[in-house]
Protein backbone atom coordinates (compact mmCIF):
# COMPACT_ATOMS: atom_id res chain seq x y z
CA UNK A 1 0.00 0.00 0.00
CA UNK A 2 1.38 3.41 -1.01
CA UNK A 3 1.82 6.19 1.51
CA UNK A 4 -0.37 9.20 0.92
CA UNK A 5 1.32 11.58 3.34
CA UNK A 6 3.93 14.05 2.15
CA UNK A 7 7.38 14.05 3.62
CA UNK A 8 8.46 17.39 5.00
CA UNK A 9 12.00 18.59 4.73
CA UNK A 10 13.43 20.45 7.67
CA UNK A 11 13.60 24.16 6.98
CA UNK A 12 17.11 25.56 7.07
CA UNK A 13 17.09 29.05 8.52
CA UNK A 14 18.75 31.84 6.57
CA UNK A 15 22.20 32.72 7.89
CA UNK A 16 22.35 35.66 10.21
CA UNK A 17 23.64 39.00 9.00
CA UNK A 18 27.35 39.42 9.51
CA UNK A 19 28.83 42.55 11.10
CA UNK A 20 31.51 44.20 8.99
CA UNK A 21 33.48 47.42 9.05
CA UNK A 22 34.29 49.29 5.86
CA UNK A 23 36.29 52.51 5.73
CA UNK A 24 34.50 54.20 2.84
CA UNK A 25 35.93 57.47 1.55
CA UNK A 26 37.79 57.85 4.84
CA UNK A 27 34.76 57.26 7.09
CA UNK A 28 34.34 54.10 9.18
CA UNK A 29 31.00 52.45 8.45
CA UNK A 30 29.62 49.57 10.52
CA UNK A 31 27.20 47.32 8.64
CA UNK A 32 25.30 44.10 9.25
CA UNK A 33 24.90 42.34 5.93
CA UNK A 34 23.72 39.05 4.53
CA UNK A 35 26.79 37.00 3.61
CA UNK A 36 25.90 37.12 -0.10
CA UNK A 37 25.72 40.94 -0.32
CA UNK A 38 28.07 42.27 -2.97
CA UNK A 39 30.27 45.25 -2.21
CA UNK A 40 28.34 47.11 -4.92
CA UNK A 41 25.00 46.46 -3.21
CA UNK A 42 26.47 47.39 0.18
CA UNK A 43 27.64 50.74 -1.21
CA UNK A 44 24.47 51.55 -3.14
CA UNK A 45 21.71 50.01 -1.01
CA UNK A 46 23.11 50.18 2.51
CA UNK A 47 25.33 53.28 2.42
CA UNK A 48 23.37 55.32 -0.19
CA UNK A 49 26.50 55.89 -2.29
CA UNK A 50 24.84 55.68 -5.66
CA UNK A 51 27.67 57.12 -7.76
CA UNK A 52 28.99 53.61 -8.32
CA UNK A 53 26.77 52.10 -11.00
CA UNK A 54 25.33 48.64 -11.49
CA UNK A 55 25.80 47.90 -15.16
CA UNK A 56 25.87 44.24 -16.11
CA UNK A 57 26.22 42.79 -12.55
CA UNK A 58 28.52 40.15 -14.09
CA UNK A 59 31.90 41.92 -14.08
CA UNK A 60 31.91 42.56 -17.81
CA UNK A 61 31.33 46.32 -18.13
CA UNK A 62 33.37 48.03 -15.39
CA UNK A 63 30.60 50.45 -14.35
CA UNK A 64 30.94 49.25 -10.74
CA UNK A 65 34.70 49.84 -10.47
CA UNK A 66 35.85 51.20 -7.10
CA UNK A 67 39.21 51.30 -5.35
CA UNK A 68 39.90 48.92 -2.47
CA UNK A 69 43.17 49.63 -0.71
CA UNK A 70 44.03 51.76 -3.74
CA UNK A 71 43.51 48.94 -6.26
CA UNK A 72 40.68 48.91 -8.77
CA UNK A 73 38.15 46.13 -8.41
CA UNK A 74 34.76 45.24 -9.82
CA UNK A 75 32.51 45.70 -6.81
CA UNK A 76 29.73 43.55 -8.28
CA UNK A 77 32.03 40.50 -8.13
CA UNK A 78 33.26 41.02 -4.58
CA UNK A 79 31.33 40.05 -1.48
CA UNK A 80 31.24 42.85 1.07
CA UNK A 81 32.17 40.46 3.91
CA UNK A 82 35.42 39.70 2.07
CA UNK A 83 36.38 43.38 2.39
CA UNK A 84 35.84 43.64 6.15
CA UNK A 85 38.21 46.32 7.47
CA UNK A 86 39.19 47.53 3.99
CA UNK A 87 39.55 51.09 2.75
CA UNK A 88 37.13 51.65 -0.14
CA UNK A 89 37.17 54.73 -2.35
CA UNK A 90 34.18 55.51 -4.53
CA UNK A 91 33.63 58.35 -6.98
CA UNK A 92 32.08 60.33 -4.11
CA UNK A 93 35.39 60.22 -2.22
CA UNK A 94 37.65 61.74 -4.85
CA UNK A 95 36.78 65.43 -4.60
CA UNK A 96 38.35 67.17 -1.60
CA UNK A 97 37.00 70.28 0.09
CA UNK A 98 34.67 71.09 -2.80
CA UNK A 99 37.47 70.90 -5.37
CA UNK A 100 37.32 68.22 -8.02
CA UNK A 101 40.10 65.66 -8.19
CA UNK A 102 42.43 66.47 -11.15
CA UNK A 103 41.20 63.35 -12.95
CA UNK A 104 37.58 64.43 -12.56
CA UNK A 105 38.53 67.85 -13.93
CA UNK A 106 40.37 66.23 -16.83
CA UNK A 107 37.22 64.29 -17.76
CA UNK A 108 35.35 67.60 -17.89
CA UNK A 109 38.15 69.35 -19.79
CA UNK A 110 38.19 66.65 -22.47
CA UNK A 111 34.43 66.02 -22.58
CA UNK A 112 35.23 62.40 -21.73
CA UNK A 113 31.63 61.38 -21.19
CA UNK A 114 28.30 61.60 -22.92
CA UNK A 115 25.53 59.89 -20.98
CA UNK A 116 27.79 59.69 -17.91
CA UNK A 117 26.65 56.26 -16.75
CA UNK A 118 30.09 54.65 -17.05
CA UNK A 119 31.99 57.75 -15.89
CA UNK A 120 32.33 56.88 -12.16
CA UNK A 121 33.73 53.46 -13.03
CA UNK A 122 35.97 54.94 -15.74
CA UNK A 123 37.39 57.50 -13.32
CA UNK A 124 37.95 55.00 -10.50
CA UNK A 125 39.57 52.59 -12.93
CA UNK A 126 41.77 55.40 -14.27
CA UNK A 127 42.79 56.27 -10.69
CA UNK A 128 43.92 52.68 -10.21
CA UNK A 129 45.65 52.65 -13.59
CA UNK A 130 47.62 55.79 -12.76
CA UNK A 131 48.60 54.38 -9.35
CA UNK A 132 49.79 51.14 -10.99
CA UNK A 133 52.22 53.18 -13.11
CA UNK A 134 52.24 50.67 -15.97
CA UNK A 135 50.65 52.77 -18.72
CA UNK A 136 53.14 54.93 -20.60
CA UNK A 137 51.33 55.43 -23.92
CA UNK A 138 47.82 55.96 -25.27
CA UNK A 139 47.87 52.38 -26.54
CA UNK A 140 48.75 51.05 -23.08
CA UNK A 141 46.03 53.20 -21.50
CA UNK A 142 43.48 51.78 -23.95
CA UNK A 143 44.59 48.23 -23.21
CA UNK A 144 44.62 48.64 -19.43
CA UNK A 145 41.23 50.40 -19.47
CA UNK A 146 39.65 47.81 -21.78
CA UNK A 147 37.56 46.35 -18.94
CA UNK A 148 35.55 49.58 -18.76
CA UNK A 149 32.95 49.85 -21.49
CA UNK A 150 31.54 53.16 -22.72
CA UNK A 151 28.50 52.53 -24.89
CA UNK A 152 28.59 56.14 -26.08
CA UNK A 153 32.08 55.70 -27.56
CA UNK A 154 33.91 58.48 -25.73
CA UNK A 155 37.13 56.43 -25.69
CA UNK A 156 39.46 58.96 -27.40
CA UNK A 157 38.37 61.64 -24.93
CA UNK A 158 38.73 59.26 -21.98
CA UNK A 159 42.30 58.45 -23.03
CA UNK A 160 43.07 62.18 -23.44
CA UNK A 161 41.68 62.88 -19.95
CA UNK A 162 43.80 60.14 -18.42
CA UNK A 163 46.88 61.44 -20.24
CA UNK A 164 46.19 64.93 -18.89
CA UNK A 165 45.89 63.58 -15.36
CA UNK A 166 49.14 61.68 -15.86
CA UNK A 167 50.80 64.89 -17.04
CA UNK A 168 51.28 63.64 -20.60
CA UNK A 169 49.38 66.31 -22.51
Amino acid sequence: MAQTGTATKPITPAPENIPILLIVNGVERQLRLAPWTSLLDALRNHLDLTGTKKGCDHGQCGACTVLVEGRRILSCLSLAVMKDGAHVTTIEGLAQGGALHPLQQAFIDHDAFQCGYCTPGQICSAMGLIAEGRAKSAEEIRELMSGNICRCGAYPNIVAAIQQAMGQS
